[in-house]
């Protein structure tokens, strides 16, 4: 696929958009979950985050919480159908001290039966992807957000090629890769056609997709209608063909498309779900995101199967 190619694609008929990305589906939606294990007081000046400490935002800032904390809502989704649970961490990076104790973390998560392990938790060195490799984490998660060519745009205390750089260390030390972006920033029609390409280059075994949800005091405060429901469908379909191999997962901000559109995905391009409530924003009860796959016949996938 090349950029000419997407973007003709792109432009059908909506149907018959769709169409052509459900060739790439299986029956299964896969349940991820996450607990927010330290929030807000990150040095870093994304545009969209509530976390960031150059803007006023309405959040709690809270330290690392307890390791108890973290295996308890760990078994809490597993019991709700959840077979990934992912530590997340607010920062650039984390510190020598936070480092470890999220080691502990992992070491705790992967010893409970039906639940993959799961990080994200910034940009990484080298060392830190090694270790985190060595006390077995299953899968990283770290965003490119948006395309290169926009990057700048979005943030400027790192770059877009740092967190590619982190993305290359995860595969290089042989752990999965979640890798995706957010909707709705602005970005051109052209823009989420390079991001499918350059996802495509990454191989991401997993990509999320979120939607700008405006925090307020962010500059993206009223970023309120930057991308509609068809075109957020338009955008899915064109990833899930870019990148068949890869499970489209929907995460923070799909509460902006309707039920029919949530299901529409879920049946032509969308292959998993973070069920549950995200960091700073609410999503869908995971009992909710149970009747949906039972009514469009899917399976939802268990370590069993």
């Amino acid at each position: 696929m090349n950029k000419e190619t997407l973007l003709k694609l792109y432009n059908l008929e909506l149907n018959e958009l769709l169409d052509i990305s459900s060739k790439y589906m299986t029956n299964n939606i896969e349940f991820c979950s996450l607990v927010n294990a330290r929030n807000g007081k990150c040095s870093q000046d994304c545009k969209y985050c509530a976390q960031s400490s150059h803007y006023r935002t309405k959040i709690e800032d809270y330290p690392l919480i307890p390791k108890e904390e973290v295996v308890k809502a760990a078994l809490e989704a597993k019991s709700n159908g959840v077979i990934r649970f992912a530590i997340v961490t607010s920062g650039k990076s984390p510190d020598e001290e936070n480092f470890d104790k999220i080691l502990e973390f992992i070491d705790e998560l992967n010893k409970i039966d039906g639940i993959k392990s799961c990080a994200s938790i910034g940009i990484l060195n080298e060392e830190q992807a090694k270790e985190l490799a060595k006390h077995g984490l299953k899968r990283f998660h770290h965003n490119i957000n948006t395309s290169e060519s926009y990057y700048k745009d979005i943030c400027t205390t790192h770059s877009w090629k740092d967190r590619l750089n982190t993305c290359k260390l995860v595969k290089k030390y042989g752990m999965e890769l979640c890798c995706g972006v957010i909707l709705g920033m602005g970005e051109t029609v052209e823009q989420r056609i390079e991001m499918a390409l350059e996802l495509a280059e990454i191989e991401p075994e997993s990509i999320p997709i979120n939607i700008l949800m405006p925090i307020p005091q962010t500059p993206f405060e009223n970023y309120q209608d930057k991308i509609d429901e068809e075109n957020v469908l338009r955008t899915l379909a064109i990833f899930k063909i870019a990148n068949p191999k890869s499970v489209l997962r929907f995460c923070g901000g799909r509460m902006k498309l309707s039920d029919e559109n949530q299901e529409l995905a879920l049946k032509t391009c969308v292959e998993g779900i973070m069920t549950g409530n995200y960091l700073t924003t609410t999503g869908k009860k995971p009992q909710e995101d149970i009747k949906t796959v039972e009514k469009l016949n899917k399976t939802l996938i268990s370590l069993s199967k």
